[in-house]
């Protein structure tokens, strides 16, 4: 019986929908809040590292970037716990995404949509009972009036329950697959199997189809999951404010996701070993282009 990773790691996530734009379409035609008309067709995929005019300013790392056959880029996030700046981040990158699309002297026309899509594993909303959020630009007075070019969609995954959703199967199929997919688990419900695509992520999901060397970033990045909570937790029970926890996280866990120098060099090698790129390195890691590039030359790797 084959045993299945967790989608929702950084390491399966970026497996199942930035390296198989099939599914990556039917997640976002399933989940976005697209006209019949004009769902999704085809996708080309954008690199993930949004860089700043300003070099003096810190790149963006998102999770899957791409674009569609009408010219709208969609920005995916897979989000394990929740912090506030997870908002701001998306608004931020989307924001970047929309005005990189033309050059300075082009017409504003030439501007196509960007949705940001954020899944998140936890409740961040604990008023409503709505797991499913959807943000536009609108008019208060009016709210049929809506100025288009930004949308967000945020799912919280603790609270969805698939009864909720009867009319959107594909939807309630790919969120049950990240819900319900636990880590090393061995049973999968045979409704999940029965559909080509969800099935086809499975497939991607098992262990068995993972090399040692990814095993060991995919183990890493639960080791840093449980740190980056933890220090948000214990910033939050001590009555610090969430910017403060958020520093403070930011600044203790870097060691661990971005590192010293040896522990940053040791992941980018694993990673190069075990056959990721280096869009999926950057993603991994936050390092740049070049940074990667440099640790690869001195071990003989590039």
């Amino acid at each position: 019986m084959p045993r299945y990773l967790d989608p929702k790691n950084d390491l399966t996530f970026k497996k199942i929908f930035g390296e198989h734009p099939d599914l990556l379409i039917s997640f976002l035609n399933a989940l976005m809040p697209l006209d019949p008309g004009q769902l999704i067709e085809s996708v080309e995929y954008l690199p993930s590292e949004l860089v700043p005019n300003n070099p003096a300013k810190k790149n963006s790392i998102v999770d899957v970037r791409c674009k569609d056959n009408y010219g709208r880029q969609f920005i995916v996030e897979m989000q394990m716990f929740w912090s506030e700046m997870f908002t701001n981040r998306m608004v931020f990158n989307a924001s970047k995404a929309y005005v990189r699309q033309i050059d300075k002297g082009d017409s504003y026309e030439l501007l196509q949509p960007v949705y940001g899509l954020g899944i998140i594993n936890e409740t961040f909303d604990h008023v409503s009972p709505d797991f499913y959020h959807h943000y536009q630009t609108i008019n208060r007075n009016n709210t049929d009036e809506v100025i288009k070019g930004l949308e967000f969609v945020m799912v919280e995954l603790e609270k969805f329950k698939p009864g909720k959703w009867v009319d959107r199967k594909m939807a309630v199929l790919w969120l049950r697959f990240l819900k319900e997919t636990k880590d090393m688990s061995q049973e999968v419900s045979p409704d999940l199997l029965e559909n080509a695509e969800i099935r086809k992520a499975l497939d991607i999901c098992q262990e068995s189809a993972f090399t040692d060397d990814e095993l060991e970033i995919y183990d890493r990045y639960w080791d840093y999951i449980s740190t980056e909570k933890g220090l948000v937790d214990s910033a939050k029970r001590e009555g610090r404010t969430e910017g403060l926890a958020e520093g403070r996280t930011e600044g203790r866990v870097e060691g661990l996701v971005k590192g010293r120098a040896d522990e940053k060099e040791e992941v980018v090698i694993y990673s190069h070993k075990a056959g990721l790129s280096t869009e999926t390195i950057q993603a991994i890691t936050r390092l740049t282009h070049d940074e990667i590039t440099t640790m690869l030359k001195k071990q003989g790797l590039a």
